[in-house]
């Protein structure tokens, strides 16, 4: 398994070798998914939050800096929100 996809390399004999490639399902997340569960990793939750920080001119306090701040899409959204109607 490779980022969710399947290898699967057949060979026949006489035949040219032939790969088939199958992608696993991909979950679907609600706005209140636990994106760490998903496969969010810490590194990953940083080049978020740095993207944000670019995006919307804001930066992220040091009180908001924590696992749960990034843990959902509503954590997110809520955070922005806050940090953006607070800059205005």
């Amino acid at each position: 398994m490779t980022g969710g996809r399947h290898l699967q390399r057949e060979r026949t004999p006489g035949q040219p070798a032939t790969i088939t490639v199958s992608r696993a399902p991909q979950p679907t997340l609600s706005e209140e998914s636990n994106l760490y569960e998903a496969g969010l990793s810490s590194h990953a939750s940083v080049t978020v939050m740095l993207a944000l920080e670019e995006r919307f001119d804001i930066e992220f306090p040091e009180r908001m800096l924590r696992r749960g701040a990034f843990a959902s899409i509503t954590a997110i959204r809520e955070g922005l929100e806050e940090l953006i109607g607070a800059g205005q």
